[in-house]
C-alpha cells in the first residue's frame, strides 16, 4: 500500500489528527525561529571571534617587525614615512594604517582595511578611491557628521554579500605641523580638523553561510512541506473521490427522478406526495375513515368498441380519461383505479377538508365531468364517432376501510367496504349522462344541487333502504348561481353561472368604494 493511501485512510479515519498537526505546526515555529536566532548569534560571535584574532595576530607581526625589531640604542629613534630606509626609524600612523590594511588583505579574512587618501605624501603610490570612499570622502568634507557611513560594496553578487563601512581621518594638531612642514606633503595648509583622508572597511560574506545558520527552520519547512503535500495529495484524492461519487450521486437522482416520475402516473398526485414526502409508509396498514365515494362507467361501452378498431378505442378511451383525471385532479379527488373503462375515485384521504367539504367537491367533481363529456360528445361526433361515450355516476358517502392492501411483496392503496360497493351500485342506477348520489351525499349539496329523490332501493350487502337522489341527464348546467357554506359563514358567486346584466350590476357593486 502507498505511503499516500495510507496517510489519507488515516486522516480519513482520524480527522483529528489534522487538527492536532496545525496546532503543532504552528507551536513549533516560534521555536524553531528561536534556535535559528541563537545559531545565528553563535556563528557570527564565532566569525568575529576568528576575524579579530586574525587581526591582532597581524598587528603584533607588523609591530614586532617594523616598530620592535627596528628599535636601535646607537642610533635615535624618528618617526617617518620612509623609515624602511633609516636606521632606527619607525612608521608614522598613516604608512602604519597603508600596511596594516596590506598584511591584512593578505591573510585572506572576510574582512579587508586600507587606509587612503586623495593627498599622499610624494614618491608614495597614488591610490584610487573607490565609488563609495569617494563619495564618502565628499560627504564628510562637506559637513557630514555620521561617524560611519556604510555603503552596499559593488562585488556584491546574488550568492554573496559585501559591505562597505567608511570613516573619516580627521587632522589633529600634531598631524597639522608634520604634514604642513613636511617636504613630500603635497599639502602644507592642513588645519585642525580637516578631513586627512578615510578609513575603508570591507565585509564580505556568502549567503550560503548565512542561508545554513536557518538549519532549524529549513528542516521546520522541509517537513512541514512535506507533510502539506502529502495532505495537499490526499485532499486531491479526496476531491476525486468526492466528484466521482458527485457525479454518481447525480446520475442516481436523475435515474430516480425519472423513476419517480413514472411511478407518479401510477399514483394519483395526493398518494405520491404522502408517500415521496414521507407521511405515509409503504406497509400493510389500513384506517377506517368517513369518505365520499366515486364510481362512473361508461354506458354501452362494449357495444362502442365493436365499432371502433382497437387503436381507435385505445385513443379514445385515453382522451376521456385524460380529461376526466384533468378534472378529478382539479378538485382535489384520489384516483383509486381504472377498471377497464370504469373510474373510482375518493375524496377524504390521504388529504381531507372535513365530510361536508368532501361531499361537496366531489359533486362539483362529477357535474363538471358531465359537462365536459357533453362538449366532448359534440366534438366526437364531428370526428365521425356516431357513438360517443357517454356516463353514469354515482356516488356515496360513507365509512370505508382506506389504506395499504395486499402482501409485503407488491400492495395497492384503495378503499373496501359495503359504502364503497354502495357507489358501484348507485351509478348503475343512473341514467347515462346522469348522477345518482346517496342521501348522505345530498345532505351536504342540497343547497347547490337541484336533485330529484328516487325510490328506496335495496342492495345486496346493505341491510338499510338507501333513499337515492338524481341529477337528471342535461341538468347538470342548471345549477344554482350561489352557493353557502354548511356553516353559514360564506357564501360562493358561480359568475359563470349569472346571466352577463346580472354579473355587470354585481360587478359594479364589487367596484363601489365601502362607506365608512
Amino acid at each position: 500500500m502507498s505511503l499516500k493511501r495510507q496517510f489519507g485512510r488515516l486522516f480519513i479515519a482520524r480527522p483529528h489528527l489534522i487538527n492536532w498537526a496545525l496546532a503543532l505546526a504552528i507551536l513549533a515555529l516560534p521555536v524553531v525561529v528561536w534556535l535559528d536566532l541563537m545559531a545565528i548569534t553563535d556563528q557570527s560571535l564565532r566569525r568575529q571571534g576568528k576575524t579579530l584574532d586574525a587581526v591582532l595576530d597581524t598587528v603584533r607581526g607588523y609591530y614586532s617587525r617594523n616598530v620592535v625589531a627596528r628599535l636601535d640604542a646607537e642610533a635615535p629613534t624618528l618617526a617617518t614615512h620612509d623609515y624602511h630606509d633609516r636606521n632606527g626609524a619607525i612608521p608614522i600612523p598613516a604608512t602604519m594604517s597603508i600596511e596594516l590594511g596590506e598584511e591584512i588583505a593578505d591573510r585572506g579574512l572576510n574582512v579587508s582595511y586600507r587606509f587612503a587618501s586623495d593627498f599622499p605624501f610624494a614618491g608614495r603610490q597614488a591610490v584610487t578611491l573607490t565609488p563609495a570612499e569617494q563619495r564618502a570622502l565628499e560627504q564628510y568634507r562637506t559637513g557630514a557628521t555620521d561617524p560611519m557611513l556604510f555603503f552596499r560594496n559593488e562585488q556584491a553578487g546574488l550568492f554573496s554579500h559585501n559591505l562597505t563601512m567608511v570613516t573619516p581621518v580627521v587632522m589633529e594638531e600634531t598631524c597639522v605641523s608634520c604634514h604642513n612642514s613636511h617636504p613630500d606633503s603635497t599639502k602644507t595648509d592642513w588645519q585642525v580638523g580637516d578631513i586627512r583622508g578615510i578609513q575603508s572597511y570591507n565585509i564580505g560574506q556568502q549567503v550560503a553561510t548565512s542561508l545554513l545558520s536557518f538549519s532549524h527552520l529549513l528542516l521546520y519547512m522541509l517537513i512541514v512541506g512535506g507533510l502539506g503535500i502529502l495532505f495537499a495529495l490526499h485532499q486531491l484524492r479526496l476531491a476525486q473521490r468526492f466528484r466521482k461519487i458527485s457525479e454518481e450521486l447525480t446520475s442516481n437522482n436523475e435515474f430516480l427522478a425519472g423513476i419517480s416520475m413514472k411511478i407518479s402516473r401510477y399514483l394519483s398526485p395526493q398518494v405520491y406526495r404522502s408517500i415521496f414526502s414521507g407521511e405515509k409508509d409503504a406497509s400493510i396498514s389500513t384506517e377506517r375513515k368517513k369518505l365520499t365515494v366515486f364510481f362512473s362507467d361508461i354506458k354501452d361501452f362494449t357495444q362502442t368498441a365493436e365499432t371502433l378498431q382497437p387503436e381507435e378505442l385505445t385513443a379514445l378511451l385515453n382522451e376521456y380519461f385524460t380529461e376526466m383525471s384533468t378534472i378529478a385532479a382539479r378538485h382535489g379527488a384520489t384516483i383509486d383505479k381504472f377498471i377497464g373503462d370504469a373510474i373510482v375515485a375518493f375524496f377524504g384521504d390521504p388529504e381531507t377538508l372535513g365530510t361536508a367539504e368532501d361531499a361537496r367537491a366531489c359533486v362539483r367533481m362529477a357535474l363538471e365531468m358531465q359537462e365536459r363529456l357533453a362538449e366532448l360528445e359534440q366534438e366526437w361526433r364531428a370526428r365521425g364517432i356516431d357513438r360517443p361515450f357517454r356516463a353514469r355516476i354515482g356516488i356515496n358517502t360513507g365509512y370505508c376501510n382506506v389504506g395499504n392492501f395486499g402482501s409485503e411483496a407488491r400492495m395497492d392503496y384503495t378503499i373496501i367496504g359495503a359504502e364503497a360497493n354502495l357507489a358501484a351500485r348507485l351509478e348503475a342506477a343512473a341514467e347515462p349522462g346522469g348522477i345518482v348520489m346517496s342521501h348522505e351525499t345530498y345532505a351536504h349539496v342540497r343547497d347547490f344541487v337541484a336533485a330529484e329523490p328516487m325510490p328506496p332501493m335495496q342492495f345486496k350487502g346493505i341491510t338499510r333502504d338507501v333513499h337515492p337522489y338524481a341529477i337528471a341527464p342535461g341538468r347538470a348546467g342548471n345549477l344554482p348561481p350561489t352557493e353557502t357554506s354548511t356553516d353559514g359563514k360564506s357564501l360562493t358567486v358561480h359568475l359563470d353561472r349569472l346571466d352577463e346584466a346580472t354579473r355587470s350590476q354585481l360587478q359594479a357593486l364589487l367596484d363601489k368604494p365601502a362607506k365608512g
